[in-house]
């Protein structure tokens, strides 16, 4: 697991200047429009740079001038900072006259709070400023380029580059709130769709197959922790379809029984539990898990059982998780805790501090203090 330190964003959306430090678990919590969604987008960016489909998200999102933070007229450019244990990436992006971002400025390598000697164990062959400790980093020239570098570096061997560009390629930013009758997750799925589980479920079928047949220890834990929060559920049967091995979908029974269900005949919260499960339990998960409001449509009992599992996996990657649920919140110390509120039209991110609170905490919740604005993270009239 590639340690995550932290991410600073400048000039995005409604973020002119912010740094979240990335921990075991981070909550966080606000109030609408405080910024949380812009904060879990810049992840979806970076993988979006990492693809080389910069050009591509930034036509889907609006161009630079819904980008740029208050739009181009006030902000020049855009710039993100990323340290990933001794790896750094650094880029800057300004419009262009198309209205698109291209890069001004990209900078991966190796930030060190090491020896010079691990640069050279890396392969490279640059230079390493002063003696000791230091800063080093390999500089591209981006020279207004429309895509990233990273994945010619990497071609060339770049340790940094290759390591960046996997954690990059990696993050995505799961929501499982699609659960209508066409959901993806509903529907009949390709069979080999199976190497990660997609942002909103809906290749759960064939990546629950191959954990079966893979993983089938992990496959079981799945299967045992939904059986918590479901009455009945037995185990899920997982084929190709008859009229097409190359397809498959969700089926499932219940105990004492062989009728098969569908994913249709899943409530929604209990199907997006699945989901959440899967997730959390998966054998290799990335470097960082983003979800997004998972305690959508969950009764209580089962955001008990997901506060568990996301501290479970926080042993093995890190837990970004946005929510509204009070609930949920309690569940966790307030470390974990990460308040993001708009102030004067800007988003600013803050963690709790368990020391801070001490008095409050002897009488109140978290969610209590949340509730009443202690913590901050709610509307400001």
């Amino acid at each position: 697991m590639e340690n995550l330190y932290s991410i600073r964003i400048q000039g995005y959306k409604s973020i002119r200047d912010l740094t979240l430090d990335i921990r075991a678990i981070t909550i966080l919590i606000g109030a609408n429009s405080s910024g949380k969604s812009n904060i879990l987008s810049i992840f979806k960016l970076l993988n979006a740079i990492a693809k080389g489909r910069l050009k591509l998200a930034m036509s889907r999102g609006g161009g630079a001038s819904s980008t740029l933070h208050y739009g181009q007229k006030r902000t020049g450019e855009m710039a993100i900072e990323v340290k990933l244990g001794p790896h750094q990436y650094q880029c800057v992006l300004a419009p262009a006259q198309d209205g698109h971002l291209i890069f001004t400025e990209e900078r991966p390598g190796i930030h060190l709070d090491l020896q010079p000697s691990f640069v050279r164990d890396q392969g490279t062959s640059a230079g390493v400023e002063g003696k000791g400790r230091s800063n080093w980093h390999r500089s591209i020239d981006a020279g207004g380029n429309w895509e990233s570098s990273l994945s010619k570096l990497a071609e060339k061997g770049d340790p940094a580059s290759r390591q960046i560009l996997r954690t990059f390629n990696d993050l995505r930013v799961y929501h499982f709130q699609d659960t209508s009758d066409t959901a993806d997750v509903k529907g009949i799925q390709q069979i080999n769709d199976n190497l990660y589980l997609r942002e909103d479920g809906g290749n759960l079928a064939p990546f629950l197959y191959a954990l079966s047949h893979t993983h089938p220890d992990h496959y079981t834990r799945i299967v045992e922790t939904i059986q918590l929060v479901i009455p009945g559920f037995d185990d899920f049967t997982l084929r190709p379809m008859v009229e097409n091995t190359n397809m498959m979908r969700l089926e499932w029974r219940e105990i004492d029984s062989d009728y098969l269900f569908l994913a249709h005949q899943l409530s929604d919260g209990t199907l997006r539990f699945i989901c959440l499960a899967t997730l959390l339990l998966q054998p290799d998960p990335p470097d960082l898990i983003i979800i997004d409001e998972p305690e959508l449509g969950l009764h209580p009992s089962a955001i008990q059982v997901l506060a568990a599992l996301i501290g479970s996996a926080s042993h093995r990657t890190h837990v970004i998780v946005a929510t509204q649920s009070a609930m949920l919140v309690d569940l966790f110390e307030p470390e974990d805790v990460v308040v993001v509120d708009r102030l004067q039209g800007e988003t600013t991110a803050r963690r709790l501090n368990q020391e801070e609170l001490e008095s409050w905490l002897s009488e109140y919740s978290l969610s209590e203090l949340w509730e009443m604005n202690i913590l901050g993270g709610k509307p400001v009239w």
